[in-house]
């Protein structure tokens, strides 16, 4: 019978593995379904986790599969648990687990109270369990208080946390109040993985020479956004200017804030520090950068990034018009850098004034 077949309140029939699991019972029908139907995909190799620090005690690394019938949120150490899950599972293993997300505990909450109380238990709530936790001095108190439990995460930082530890998310589906989630075990776990919660990020950059380095910025996007970049190119590809078509990795704020270009404030410390000039081709991450042609990389190494690109002088709107923009504008410099700046700059202030060139 298909998953659909059951409604949540008819009686979910025995079967082998359910009765061997009788804490999936606790779960919503629906839930158990779509554990199931993924288990059934994988040999009798199988751990179930129904403590926070089972799993640190097991040695074996050939696991089929993992099944955490706790959420993601009640590991005190959720980077850390996901590490151990990746080295107990074989390659192409499964991780099966589920998440409290922002968005899940805002229909909770706001479907207790009448609409005004409703607002203020849900603002109440995000201040204490979503940005409390995040800052260095009251997230040690808060994890003594709650003992590591509770902490809050939006959908793209949790995907964001379990990319980063190795794996690639093949199937996710609300279902109730959680966000369920099967996650393959495809590498190793990142050994870079030190996102920050700070309203200002350090994001690393091409610079000249080839070099990465770091560039300031205000935040834009959810935590752990950096480790989702090739996910969200495979599946949304590339809109117009460039940019990734509707990545939801950017928050609302954030989209204010680069629609103004409020989140390049920071970069000034790098136009400080000698690492950019003022008007220049953007510095890019890695990914980005591999997307251009190799006639163009090496062009663009030559030359110091800017804190305005030259694209904003004639508005590219594909990636290959923001290529030849680009390397129109390199060339130019090289012949005469003083004056492609200046002239370059002058037509960028009279877009942005006279004809609402806006960041895209």
């Amino acid at each position: 019978m298909s998953f659909n077949a059951y409604p949540d309140s008819e009686i979910l029939p025995q079967s082998k593995f359910l009765s061997e699991r009788k804490e999936l019972f606790e779960l919503p029908i629906k839930a158990r379904y779509f554990i199931q139907k993924h288990v059934e995909k994988s040999d009798s190799n199988i751990l179930y986790l129904n403590d926070p620090i089972a799993l640190f005690s097991v040695n074996s690394s050939t696991f089929s599969c993992l099944v955490s019938q706790l959420r993601l949120n009640d590991y005190p150490y959720c980077d850390q648990f996901l590490s151990a899950a990746n080295q107990s599972l074989s390659i192409g293993g499964l991780l099966i687990g589920s998440v409290e997300t922002y968005t899940n505990r805002k229909i909770q909450i706001k479907s207790k109270y009448p609409a005004f109380l409703g607002n203020l238990a849900y603002n109440w709530d995000s201040v204490l369990h979503r940005f409390i936790p995040k800052m260095p001095i009251t997230g040690r108190i808060y994890r003594m208080a709650y003992k590591g439990k509770s902490n809050l995460m939006s959908e793209v930082e949790a995907l964001g946390r379990i990319y980063a530890s190795g794996f690639e998310m093949i199937d996710q589906q609300e279902i109730g109040d959680r966000l369920y989630f099967v996650a393959k075990k495809i590498i190793n776990p990142s050994k870079n993985a030190h996102p920050t919660f700070w309203p200002i990020v350090r994001l690393k950059r091409i610079g000249i020479g080839g070099k990465e380095f770091a560039v300031y910025k205000l935040r834009t996007m959810y935590p752990y956004s950096e480790y989702l970049q090739d996910m969200v190119y495979q599946k949304n590809n590339l809109s117009e200017g460039g940019k990734f078509k509707d990545d939801f990795r950017i928050s609302s704020l954030g989209r204010f804030l680069r629609k103004f270009w409020l989140d390049e404030i920071p970069m000034v410390w790098n136009l400080i520090k000698g690492e950019i000039k003022i008007v220049g081709v953007r510095p890019l991450s890695k990914q980005y950068f591999n997307l251009y042609n190799g006639e163009l990389k090496e062009k663009r190494i030559q030359f110091k990034p800017g804190l305005i690109p030259p694209y904003y002088a004639d508005m590219p709107n594909t990636l290959e018009e923001i290529m030849e923009s680009e390397m129109r504008y390199l060339e130019a410099y090289s012949k005469s850098p003083v004056y492609t700046d200046l002239s370059y700059f002058f037509k960028i202030l009279k877009n942005i004034l006279f004809k609402g060139a806006r960041s895209r």
